[in-house]
């Protein structure tokens, strides 16, 4: 699976988005459930990173890969940990517990421009006319979707800008580390995450305490970490080989449709014909986007 086409690339990615999507409908659940959010997150990839160490440690070819691992690719999983795992999801869970979903959403899906312009600057990955004109679509469709948005604590807000820096800096770093294939994706995986999910559940332990989880919180936990994280971030991690920051970035950003339609499906939340029409622009600005691969600058 480590040689995936681009289009194959694509469709995995896609698949995996729809599967994090699901994620959003179970995190409400859980938090509604009294699970505190730091440690919440902690416990969900900290039990994914653990399910991921059994099969490394079951496989005599991933152990080898495991010892390869020379002290800068350390560094650079430690750094892709710190901010994918203990920042980004730590953050995701905590603004969630602050601001209704949409705005949420709103916020995290101008991670986009912020991936585009580092992958620019620090990837030499140019997107090409085309592109442009799928993220201008995109965001035109967000802003349709989310406007007027709902009145929110300001530390809400705050939670909500610092989620999505986080959100693009991981994307950079997850394209930097994946596309010089020096390393399994599977490895990858499992040492970043190991790393952010035990700092991200020792913050969390600390200032929130020993939580009480009934049995309904502790399914949902189990569920988003076999399934949401050790299984989806393997997935995305082999994408990662193929599709720029930028183009993982935009499919990532499907899910604004994908979760508009769950919360339709399973929260009972309606769609007005505003907010069709901005999925509609979303998700031409989306396949506009994907029609051309973009280039690489070359170092002279």
């Amino acid at each position: 699976m480590n040689n995936l086409s681009r289009l194959q690339s694509i469709a995995l990615a896609i698949v995996v988005t729809i599967i994090w999507s699901f994620s959003w409908v179970l995190i409400k659940f859980g938090l509604q459930d009294d699970i505190p959010p730091l440690t919440f997150a902690g416990l969900r990839y900290s039990i994914a990173a653990l399910i991921l160490v059994v099969f490394t440690l079951a496989s005599q070819d991933r152990r080898q890969k495991l010892k390869q691992i020379n002290p800068s690719n350390l560094l650079s999983l430690t750094l892709l940990g710190l901010f994918f795992y203990t920042a980004t999801q730590g953050l995701v869970f905590l603004s969630l517990d602050y601001l209704p979903a949409a705005t949420f959403s709103l916020l995290l899906n101008f991670t986009p421009v912020v991936v585009m312009i580092g992958g620019v600057l620090f990837l030499q990955e140019i997107p090409n006319r085309s592109q442009y004109l799928g993220l201008a679509l995109f965001l035109l469709g967000t802003m349709i979707y989310f406007i007027p948005t709902p009145q929110t604590l300001a530390i809400g807000l705050l939670i909500g800008v610092a989620t999505m820096f986080a959100n693009a800096i991981s994307s950079l770093l997850g394209r930097a580390i994946n596309r010089r294939l020096e390393m399994d994706a599977f490895i990858v995986t499992v040492v970043s995450m190991g790393i952010g999910a035990s700092l991200l559940l020792t913050v969390g332990l600390l200032l929130e305490g020993i939580p009480t989880i009934s049995v309904q919180g502790w399914m949902i936990i189990l569920w988003l970490a076999s399934v949401h994280t050790a299984l989806a971030f393997t997935l995305w991690n082999i994408t990662l080989r193929v599709l720029s920051a930028s183009e993982s970035s935009i499919i990532n950003n499907t899910m604004l449709v994908q979760t508009a339609v769950l919360a339709w499906l399973f929260l009972g939340e309606a769609l007005s014909a505003r907010q069709v029409l901005a999925l509609i622009i979303a998700s031409i600005g989306i396949v506009v986007f994907q029609l051309r691969k973009t280039s690489v600058r070359k170092s002279v």
